[in-house]
């Protein structure tokens, strides 16, 4: 039994070098898109009622927040179209728009008689499909969301990488659950108790007669929305009611022909969510006016290309780094960990700041250890006395960013650009192999600020989830596993593509 954790240790570390792209290889896919098999992207449970959410005209539930928190979390966003080909955007982003990432609900129900049920959101219609009801009475200022991920939808396009993306993901739609429960008052804890067996037990994706021929879901985490403080949730006794629930409906199929990717089997196994310490959950949450109000968090969009020239003032730059702090914004209080994740800052249009290679420390020890295990000779200089901001390196940076980023010209043609470094060994040696997903959580979460923050300065950005991970390291002087590059970001001024026609999420709401 003592072998167990140092086995799964060195499978994610197998994992994670396998997976690496380099200057001579990318990491393995079909290498190819096979769109006779490309994924549905709208997860259905046939059999099971559907209950529509407010604001979808005669919808249940209209003094619940359940829909409007879906709906500025996970809602359509827009439909995009071109020629003949039509697409989906939402408001949580996705790496190649291709959503892997599926959430339930817990809650009470909508009906009398002290019962509660478990219901997926179908984000398509913006309506629970009821799969379980149970004899349970849950508070009604208590909703669950769960989350789970179809890592299928994203290896259909990105082979074995895919897992790294589909943590990305859920670290965007955690965060975007949190922001939309904030415009409703509501708070968001993500709860670290609940291991992957208990989560699949909670929604229904380890009932194998619900899932025949149908894609299997990889559970997550559950979320828990109050408006209040966080809420103490008696786990057992939960899941025993929904054991004895009724069940309904059957998964739909989202692809007939399907390539297995072993690999992200393995690390889906070898970091499946298990008791680890962490700490307790705090009594109280720190309250704030919501910072991004509903009109932004449902027009922010990712850019796919920047006009290159434009500037950003430097006061607006610490503005946005600012708000990726947890000191400086509550929204950080949905995770329980302290941050892991720095950035190396490209600078290329920021007025008011030289060009070059900037450290940003989001959390003071961790980052002090990332400061020491630089292998260059930098010159370390703080940039002001109010952020943890240093100064690497001056000169144009444009070229190696581009190349570091897959050779995208949208991580050179915007204000700046960033690679997010994690403080790996540390923290998989703290808690454990199962702390691979929540790195990676982390990275998303604080890309979903990112996005919101360039939409209310006025600009767009974009994660990057393709970049040489080694190359990375190599720029900074980072050796062995300490610290790894996880996820990029650019911000800039969009280019946007006349030759899209744009229409509203839904036909019963207009943008």
């Amino acid at each position: 039994m003592g072998d167990v954790p140092s086995s799964r240790s060195a499978a994610v570390r197998t994992y994670h070098d396998g997976t690496k792209h380099h200057f001579q290889a990318y990491a393995r896919s079909l290498g190819y898109l096979d769109w006779a098999s490309q994924p549905n992207p709208f997860r259905s449970f046939a059999g099971a009622r559907s209950l529509l959410l407010p604001p979808a005209p005669g919808a249940v539930g209209s003094g619940s927040p359940v829909g409007s928190i879906l709906r500025a979390a996970l809602g359509l966003t827009a439909w995009k179209a071109f020629g003949q080909s039509r697409w989906s955007l939402r408001a949580n982003p996705s790496s190649g728009n291709l959503h892997p990432t599926e959430a339930y609900v817990v809650a009470a129900s909508y009906e009398s008689g002290g019962r509660s049920t478990v219901c997926h959101y179908a984000a398509d219609r913006h309506s629970l499909e009821e799969r379980c009801v149970f004899e349970a009475s849950l508070p009604d200022d208590v909703i669950l969301v769960a989350l789970t991920s179809i890592h299928w939808r994203e290896s259909w396009k990105y082979g074995e990488r895919a897992f790294r993306y589909c943590q990305h993901d859920l670290g965007h739609a955690i965060a975007a659950v949190a922001v939309a429960a904030s415009l409703d008052g509501w708070r968001t804890v993500l709860l670290a108790d609940w291991s992957r067996d208990d989560i699949a037990r909670l929604v229904g994706s380890d009932r194998d007669e619900d899932y025949v021929d149908a894609e299997r879901e990889e559970p997550a985490c559950v979320l828990a929305l109050t408006p209040g403080a966080p809420p103490v949730i008696d786990r057992s006794s939960l899941l025993e009611a929904v054991g004895h629930g009724e069940w309904h409906g059957r998964a739909n199929q989202l692809s007939v022909n399907h390539v297995q990717w072993t690999f992200i089997d393995q690390i889906a196994e070898a970091t499946g969510i298990v008791p680890i310490a962490r700490p307790a959950l705090p009594s109280t949450s720190r309250t704030a006016e919501p910072r991004y109000d509903r009109s932004l968090v449902l027009t922010r969009r990712s850019a796919v290309a920047f006009d290159g020239h434009s500037t950003l003032p430097a006061s607006r730059f610490f503005e946005i780094l600012r708000h990726t702090l947890p000191a400086d914004s509550p929204l950080f209080d949905t995770i329980w960990w302290t941050p892991r994740i720095h950035f190396a800052v490209f600078v290329h249009r920021v007025d008011g700041l030289e060009p070059g290679l900037y450290l940003f420390e989001r959390d003071a020890s961790s980052g002090e250890r990332l400061r020491r295990g630089l292998g260059r000779d930098f010159d370390v200089m703080p940039v002001t006395d109010s952020l943890p901001l240093f100064g690497l390196a001056q000169g144009d940076c444009r070229r190696v960013a581009q190349r570091v980023s897959c050779d995208q010209e949208i991580a050179a043609n915007g204000f700046f650009s960033l690679g997010m470094i994690a403080e790996f060994d540390a923290s998989l040696d703290e808690f454990g192999p199962s702390f691979y997903r929540h790195l990676f959580w982390e990275a998303g979460f604080v890309g979903q600020i990112l996005y919101l923050e360039a939409e209310r300065a006025g600009a767009r950005a974009t994660g990057i989830g393709c970049f040489y991970d080694d190359p990375v390291h190599d720029i900074l002087g980072l050796a062995a596993h300490a610290f790894q590059s996880l996820y990029h970001f650019t911000i800039g001024v969009p280019v946007e593509d006349g030759r899209l026609t744009t229409r509203h999420g839904y036909d019963w709401e207009p943008i």
